[in-house]
Parts: structure tokens; C-alpha cells; sequence
């Protein structure tokens, strides 16, 4: 059955009522670090982090320790600040919760412009001492054409500069595609043929001669939000993590 356009709406852009309304309203656990695996998960561009609540679930039953950040912007919820600032701010809370939790090395997953995020926390912001790997979902690692958008409904850049950074071409995505991704960490891009915000060419990574760390995964008739809780998608994460966890338990060894 086709799908109604409300829900390929929903899909590509999420709930209204629960992202965008609900805030960064969050049930807070501080658990995280007892877990033998942690993931950290970092959400996209004008949404907030209500939309990894069906992710957040679903890890925290298979027994992975979860945390997540409210990285504010407009009316300090929406993730309109700039990659930079936010990676630098990323990585100034991490160190207090890892010295506060004891905690030593976790996972990353980024929808969106959370990848990004977490992309430039760990080249450049010392996020390779503490990223056991890095999973993005449809994260634009080339710009994206429809970031365009993103500037008219920041008034040109006037509200946030965000969106620019995102571009095809930009300086931060140069910046990001010239420096080496760390060899130790497993990057791997999850993204939809059927995304319409990130298409999936603007995703799909390219690694150079030796960069056998990262990987592409695609999938089919999946929206750009719907990434953060779709079944099929959430089975690949599954995987991920646990070739990831077991890698760094064979490095232990």
C-alpha cells in the first residue's frame, strides 16, 4: 500500500508533536557508564533529541548504556549552532562526564547534522581518544543541496549560519573531506535511497587508498528522520556496534 502523504511527510522531516514540540524534555539517566558499551547520540539540524526516543529504547534493551546532549540553538532547543562550536562544545562535556562517570571510551551515532558533529568532534576535537566508532545516518558528508533551504528559513544566515556549513563545497565540508578520518575508528554511513533532504550521494562516503576503516550502507524506501527509529535500519546499527565492540575487545587482548 502507497503511503499517505502525511506520513512520507513525517518520515523525511518527524513528528511534530513529538520532536518539535516536546523540546529537549528527556527522561535524564545517568546509568550510562555502567554499561559495557555506551552510545552517544547526537541529533540533526532543527530537531531536538526527542527524535532517538524509539533509538534510545531499543539500545537501552539490548543492553547498551545511553546519553545524549541538549545542544540548543533557537529557542535553545532546535540545533542551530554552528558544527564548530558544537563539536568544541561536545567535546568540553564529554571530558566532565568522563571523569565524573568513570567512563573511558564509548560509541557515536549522528542523524544528520549530528554526524557531522561528531564527524569534526572526533578529527579535530580529540573525540579519537574517546570514540569507539562512529555511525552517521544520512549525514551530508559532501553538503547537501537542500541546506539552500535551511538558509532562507534562517533569514540568509542571519539566525544561523548552520546551514551554510552544509553546502556542497562549503569550507567545513573541504575541511573535513581533506583531514584523514581516524584509521582505529570504524565510520560507518548509513543512508536512504529515499531520503529526500540528504539525497543519498551527498552521504555516501568515498574512502582514499588505505581508509579501510569506513563503510556504506544503504537502504531503501526509508524518509530522512525516519532513519533514527526504522527497524531495518536499527538492525544495521545493531551489527555495527557489535563488530565495533568486538574489535576493541580483540585490541584489550
Amino acid at each position: 500500500m502507497a503511503k499517505s502523504t502525511t506520513r512520507i511527510v513525517r518520515d523525511q522531516l518527524g513528528s511534530i508533536r513529538r520532536v518539535y514540540l516536546r523540546g529537549n524534555r528527556i527522561v535524564r539517566r545517568d546509568d550510562f557508564a555502567q554499561f559495557d558499551e555506551s552510545v552517544l547520540l547526537l541529533h540533526g539540524f532543527f530537531q531536538t533529541r526527542n527524535v532517538w526516543e524509539m533509538m534510545e529504547d531499543r539500545l537501552r534493551h539490548d543492553g547498551y548504556g545511553v546519553f545524549s546532549f541538549d545542544l540548543g540553538g533557537l529557542f535553545w532547543r532546535f540545533n542551530t549552532r554552528s558544527i564548530r562550536d558544537l563539536s568544541e562544545l561536545i567535546a568540553d562535556k564529554v571530558e566532565g562526564i568522563c571523569k565524573r562517570h568513570g567512563l573511558e571510551r564509548f560509541h557515536i551515532i549522528g542523524h544528520s547534522k549530528g554526524g557531522m558533529i561528531a564527524r569534526h568532534y572526533v578529527q579535530h576535537h580529540g573525540g579519537d581518544k574517546r570514540a569507539k566508532s562512529l555511525i552517521t545516518l544520512g549525514s551530508p558528508h559532501h553538503g547537501t543541496p537542500t541546506a539552500a533551504l535551511g538558509i532562507g528559513l534562517m533569514f540568509g544566515g542571519l539566525v544561523s549560519r548552520s546551514p551554510m556549513q552544509m553546502l556542497p563545497g562549503s569550507s567545513l565540508v573541504k575541511l573535513m573531506k581533506k583531514d584523514t578520518f581516524p584509521p582505529s575508528i570504524p565510520l560507518t554511513s548509513i543512508y536512504s535511497k529515499h531520503d529526500i533532504i540528504c539525497p543519498w550521494w551527498c552521504s555516501a562516503l568515498h574512502p582514499r587508498p588505505g581508509e579501510s576503516s569506513m563503510k556504506n550502507l544503504p537502504v531503501r524506501g526509508v524518509g530522512h528522520t525516519a532513519l533514527t527509529y526504522d527497524p531495518e535500519v536499527y538492525s544495521l546499527i545493531r551489527g555495527e556496534l557489535t563488530q565495533a565492540s568486538e574489535l576493541w575487545k580483540e585490541r584489550g587482548r
